[in-house]
């Protein structure tokens, strides 16, 4: 087989896990295409004339979706991605889900019902909410500055360590991990985002605060710093509903996957450069 019979897609692979995916499948020496926007070929969700090309010559695709799975209308989306997939002749699609997500569950059968029959597998990575949330995402700038507000109460969370998810993303995509399956990976233990804010606290050498707001207030502060309405529904969905206690206990998904338990989120917090 040629380099490009072996070449793997990582849509999204610019972020949080895509760009951990893409680097961990080229340190293995196999040759990947980063799907986005900018890239070459271009791939852009809603131009779907980007999608065959991004596609072709492809063996196997690792697929995010921004903004989230959890968005109106993504199942949709994903059945027909999935298609372009297998016709194409994409023979392994690794789908990046949200747990707890009814939307995102939805957009798994989607995925699984468009590929049936037709020769081309599909696996499910479905995750917890990410640690590098609160240092590469929309929390950095509180934790950064001192003080994190957020509508989150004394719900415990198993936050998952992004290289966990990307490990066991690899798994898949390489054939270490069996096909036809949903992981759904959790760090080992739960933490309010009080405490995971205490264990970020104590890593960094400083005080780091957290606040609990009302979720309304939270929405009306977001649409004060001029996030869209599209936004704000998504924040104060995983807020308002997600995060309910519906995902309070670990799951074994990384020792599944990977023969190993997660990494932990004092782990995470003592390797991270706080600023």
């Amino acid at each position: 087989m040629t380099d490009i019979d072996q070449t793997i897609l990582v849509i999204g692979g610019t972020g949080k896990t895509g760009r951990r995916v893409a680097s961990a499948l080229r340190e293995r020496g196999i040759p990947v295409r980063v799907g986005s926007r900018t890239g070459s070929p271009r791939f852009d969700w809603h131009d779907r004339s980007t999608w065959a090309p991004a596609f072709d010559g492809v063996r196997a695709a690792y697929v995010t979706f921004y903004p989230d799975l959890a968005v109106p209308g993504s199942p949709a989306l994903i059945g027909d991605l999935a298609r372009a997939a297998v016709a194409a002749g994409v023979a392994h699609l690794v789908l990046l889900s949200g747990r707890g997500e009814e939307e995102a569950q939805a957009s798994e059968r989607a995925l699984a019902d468009a590929v049936a029959g037709t020769g081309t597998a599909w696996t499910v990575v479905r995750a917890s909410w990410f640690m590098h949330n609160f240092s590469e995402a929309f929390m950095a700038d509180g934790v950064r500055e001192g003080t994190l507000v957020l509508p989150a109460g004394d719900v415990p969370e198993p936050f998952v360590h992004c290289d966990d998810v990307a490990d066991v993303a690899v798994a898949a995509l390489t054939g270490a991990a069996p096909a036809g399956r949903v992981y759904e990976v959790t760090g080992p233990r739960a933490l309010t985002f009080a405490e995971a804010v205490q264990e970020i606290a104590k890593a960094a050498g400083r005080e780091v605060t957290f606040v609990a707001v009302p979720l309304d207030e939270y929405a009306a502060t977001l649409r004060g710093l001029g996030l869209g309405d599209d936004e704000i529904a998504l924040i104060t969905y995983l807020f308002g509903e997600v995060l309910d206690g519906r995902n309070v206990a670990p799951t074994s998904g990384v020792r599944a996957a990977l023969g190993r338990d997660p990494r932990d989120f004092s782990a995470y917090a003592r390797e991270v450069t706080w600023g």
